[in-house]
């Protein structure tokens, strides 16, 4: 039996009504939204429905996309025998690969996720910080973007592709830093995209988010079952996670400020051999793992579920 692994997207995946068909067909789905809701004290069923604002706040954004993640991977695992061994995840959906591994339950993942989507709501006046992404038909190699935006007040925020690299700062400094990248090209190959986003993730400007939220993190691990967490990849680390919570709780907390290494947690999964499946409301995996020649199944909604699993 071939193993597989399961991949989260993270923002920017969601979507009004996602995981509604899997928690009309299945109580186990269900039964995930009623765990994350009493956590939080709130109806993220009617959040995901569109029946509030929510959806738009990056305090709700997060602990909504888990909690349709985790409903999809527990419909997966129950009503279609579809299990995992390795699992990775895209920013805030690292959580969610954590949390299917089960190195902490879904009521330790949602308020996790929705304290750091709090810290990093707040942590910046609208307009201080962009993101933006670079996408070039060609390589990119982020030791480069790096040392040409040495000086300013800019980082990069993702290593998402062998093309694509994100950058993250101050508003007023990244036309700059973009300016600087596509003068180095010759002639320019380079597309600069825009990001909508409410911040500047994983960039210095997050640093007063580390700070409030490692202790919280450092306290939650001491519950973690981290023996599981050989099984996930670790954005901050770019391989995959130790079997120490506390090394755990530490690379999720530089993960505020690091980059995603998504690049480098493709090629581990790569190598391990294993069926990639993309679970969760968009599927933006599905791209980055093409750009290095390797063809994913995505499942976004339940008829692509049976039909992946072959059950359609």
């Amino acid at each position: 039996m071939h193993k597989r692994a399961f991949v989260f997207p993270g923002q920017g995946s969601q979507k009004i009504g996602m995981a509604a068909d899997f928690c009309a067909e299945f109580a186990v789905a269900r039964q995930a939204f009623e765990e994350a809701s009493e956590a939080l004290s709130l109806d993220l069923r009617k959040i995901c429905d569109g029946d509030s604002a929510g959806l738009e706040m990056t305090a709700l954004q997060q602990p909504a996309i888990l909690t349709a993640e985790i409903a999809m991977v527990r419909s997966l695992r129950d009503h279609f025998g579809v299990e995992a061994e390795l699992f990775g995840g895209h920013s805030l959906g690292e959580y969610s690969a954590l949390a299917a591994a089960g190195v902490f339950d879904l009521a330790c993942a949602a308020r996790l996720v929705a304290e750091r989507g709090r810290l990093m709501q707040e942590a910046c006046p609208p307009g201080l910080g962009a993101m933006t992404a670079l996408v070039s038909k060609e390589s990119l190699d982020s030791n480069t973007v790096a040392a040409l935006i040495d000086g300013l007040e800019v980082d990069i925020a993702n290593h998402n592709a062998a093309n694509q690299i994100v950058l993250s700062g101050r508003a007023s400094e990244l036309q700059r830093a973009i300016d600087l990248i596509m003068d180095s090209q010759a002639p320019p190959r380079l597309r600069a995209i825009p990001l909508r986003v409410s911040a500047p993730f994983h960039s210095r400007l997050m640093a007063p988010v580390q700070a409030s939220f490692t202790p919280l993190l450092q306290q939650s691990c001491r519950q973690w079952k981290a023996a599981a967490a050989p099984q996930v990849t670790s954005n901050a680390g770019g391989g995959f996670h130790s079997n120490e919570a506390g090394e755990v709780a530490a690379s999720l907390a530089r993960q505020i400020t690091a980059p995603v290494r998504w690049l480098d947690n493709m090629q581990c999964l790569i190598a391990s051999g294993c069926e990639i499946v993309e679970v969760g409301p968009g599927r933006p995996l599905r791209g980055f793992f093409a750009s290095l020649g390797v063809k994913i199944n995505s499942v976004t909604n339940l008829e692509n579920a049976a039909v992946v699993t072959g059950r359609c």
